[in-house]
């Protein structure tokens, strides 16, 4: 799991984007290169954990959505105007 230094995701893919315009425009010894991509594969790393630990959270949002749903009397009686049976849409 990549250390986020304190780092928003938006900080984070900000300076992602600048470390791959550097990268891009050349003009660097290896070595600022190496360092370059190094820190641009970190900040891709926190950006991942960033999106991982967002999507996490909303699938466990929807589950206790569902959840909720399912425990609510007449939850699956109730499914709108024009619903069929085994319809899932209240629309």
């Amino acid at each position: 799991m990549a250390e986020r230094d304190g780092l928003s995701y938006e900080q984070a893919r900000d300076e992602l984007t600048n470390v791959v315009k550097r990268l891009e425009a050349g003009g660097l010894s290896l070595e600022q290169s190496l360092d370059l991509w190094e820190r641009g594969e970190k900040l891709a790393a926190i950006c991942s954990e960033w999106l991982e630990g967002a999507r996490a959270r909303l699938t466990a949002a929807m589950a206790a959505r569902d959840a909720g749903e399912a425990d609510a009397p007449g939850a699956k009686a109730d499914r709108g105007p024009g619903a069929k049976n085994g319809d899932e849409t209240p629309f």
